[in-house]
């Protein structure tokens, strides 16, 4: 045994191994190496691009992508945002005024369209691209090959059978063995087996043999690619779907309209950055009533809403009015546009007028449920026709009822004896600076109290038909009864619709439940070889079985036996003297 040491070379290394160019002081890729005189060049900036896209187009990265997409969608769910909710927005940051600043910044609020978002979703994409193009282009290849030789030595597969058929009378080994191969491969071929003949003559020692090869399971490698393929689909999809789609909310009274223009019907609009507000489909909604029925009191979950459903006029240009209804999970389709019932409420109907008779304020103003007996709240301001800009809040009790502490609350959300209370503030509304204001809310931080509790004057009580004086002669206030059908007591009420347009969906859909397909076909069909080989062997033919899978496949040993028998009973006399390797 030589000394590999005192020839020059590693321990356990042949004396001709080539090493990458780095020798033990630690010598540049440029640099020559002193013992084998190979010389590696730098990798450059090409080399350094190429080995940074084989990298990007990799299954791992593709997958890591995918998973922190996931993980970054998280933050969308947590916090409010300004495409879904500006209102909860703008509720987060008086919350949290201090937190605020440094979430913006991380663009929280705006995940998904967030710089660090878009980069992960554009690479995950360039990484999908990258995968299946070239493997596409593989597979294609691989698909109009013909099946692989049939190995020489079958015996060296692990999952092998070997049969020994004895030649019927009148014929030839070789014919035997010939017809035998020849029936194997009309037997693979209805299995669905892609086939191809091998025979080969006797050369010296050794003997003819006629064989047939046989290859399937391409599905599973199509599926695989269909898969990928589909994510692609599924993020063009979400990409451009984005940009086309729209969502608005509005607010519609009994008896009122809504109108598909941004300027005019919507309370909060939130376009895709290719959406034309100019250009929504044309239409008008009008409320026509709102029925809701209501478990009776005195059984058993009392007051508990049973049904909800909002009758509306569908009004479209060129076309006749027609009846449209919208419940819970119950959207209304015009004109591509989907209308989803999201609340309802009651919308008293205030007016409020002047020291000298005259009107200033005359509206069906939303309360907002507080509770699920229907106990709302709502606002009214009044920045002209006073002497004083004026704010009211109000609660509205469907059911009034007194408590414990003398405070009032509704027993049952629908209009048994209903009541309006409010509480008056004068002074600044906080309107004149052109800060947006939320309608739903009052400012009473520059405004003086003059009804209410907190200072020990008694609150505005109203019934409906009923006017009060308001303080200090400013006027009165009256709490209109709604007298649709007559009857007393009467209020409107109001419903809260979203209108949302999603181009996207239904290819995100589609490529969705391509990339199921693709992945069941991915996970469950083998791809496998077989291989049937028939030698003369004197008066006998040996036959050999022999499979090999593609991947994960357990069943591939009772996939060759079941050849083997089937193979087997389908020739002219049964093979005996079966031994299986």
């Amino acid at each position: 045994m030589s000394n590999s040491r005192s020839e020059g070379t590693e321990p356990l290394r042949p004396a001709d191994y080539v090493g990458t160019g780095m020798d033990d002081a630690g010598a540049g890729d440029d640099e020559r190496d002193a013992r084998t005189g190979i010389a590696q060049p730098r990798l450059g900036l090409v080399g350094w691009l190429r080995w940074g896209w084989r990298q990007l187009t990799s299954m791992r990265t593709a997958l890591v992508l995918l998973l922190l997409l996931a993980i970054a969608a998280i933050p969308g769910s947590i916090v409010p945002q300004r495409s879904a909710d500006p209102n909860g927005v703008t509720q987060w940051r008086t919350d949290n005024p201090d937190l605020f600043p440094i979430l913006d910044g991380l663009q929280l609020f705006d995940v998904y369209t967030s710089v660090w978002f878009s980069a992960i979703y554009l690479l995950l994409f360039l990484s999908l691209i990258g995968c299946v193009i070239p493997r596409t282009t593989h597979h294609w290849r691989a698909m109009r090959a013909r099946p692989p030789r049939t190995p020489v030595r079958l015996s060296r597969l692990d999952d092998h059978i070997e049969t020994v058929m004895p030649v019927p009378g009148g014929a030839t080994a070789a014919d035997a063995a010939r017809e035998a191969v020849a029936s194997a491969e009309a037997h693979l071929r209805k299995a669905g087996y892609r086939v191809e003949r091998y025979d080969s003559e006797a050369k010296g020692r050794v003997p003819a043999s006629f064989s047939v090869s046989a290859e399937r399971g391409y599905l599973r490698e199509t599926g695989n690619l269909v898969f990928h393929g589909a994510l692609v689909g599924v993020l063009i999809s979400v990409g451009i779907g984005g940009g086309l789609t729209y969502t608005g909310q509005t607010v519609i009274v009994e008896g009122d309209s809504f109108v598909n223009s941004v300027g005019i019907g919507y309370t909060s609009f939130n376009p895709g950055r290719f959406v034309d507000v100019d250009g929504l489909p044309p239409y008008a909604l009008t409320l026509d009533r709102f029925d809701v029925s209501y478990v009776p009191a005195g059984q058993a979950g009392q007051g508990q809403a049973g049904d909800f459903a909002a009758h509306l006029t569908v009004a479209e240009p060129g076309r006749a009015d027609r009846d449209g209804v919208v419940r819970v999970n119950h959207p209304l389709d015009i004109e591509g546009d989907r209308i989803y019932l999201m609340g309802n409420g009651y919308a008293p109907t205030i007016t409020v007028r002047n020291a000298d008779g005259d009107v200033v304020f005359r509206e069906d103003v939303a309360f907002l449920p507080q509770s699920s007996t229907m106990t709302s709240l709502g606002v009214v301001k009044i920045p002209d026709g006073l002497p004083q800009q004026m704010g009211l809040v109000g609660f509205f009790y469907p059911t009034v009822t007194p408590t414990h502490s003398g405070a009032l609350s509704s027993m049952y959300p629908d209009l048994v004896k209903p009541l309006l209370t409010l509480d008056v503030y004068v002074g600044d509304l906080g309107i004149n600076d052109g800060t947006p204001r939320n309608v739903y809310a009052l400012d009473t931080s520059e405004m003086t109290q003059l009804t209410g509790r907190q200072i020990d004057v008694d609150s505005l009580e109203l019934e409906p038909g009923q006017t009060a004086e308001l303080p200090d002669g400013l006027g009165t206030v009256t709490f209109e009864n709604a007298q649709n059908d007559g009857a007393p007591g009467v209020v409107k009420r109001y419903v809260s619709l979203s209108v949302h347009r999603d181009v996207g969906a239904p290819f995100v859909l589609a490529f969705a439940i391509l990339a199921l397909a693709g992945l069941l076909a991915a996970l469950f069909v083998p791809r496998r070889r077989m291989w049937v080989k028939a030698t003369p062997d004197g008066a006998d033919v040996r036959l050999e079985y022999a499979g090999l899978a593609r991947g994960e496949d357990p069943a591939i040993a009772t996939a060759v036996a079941d050849l083997a028998r089937a193979h087997g009973a389908s020739l002219p006399a049964p093979p005996d003297d079966a031994k299986v390797d």
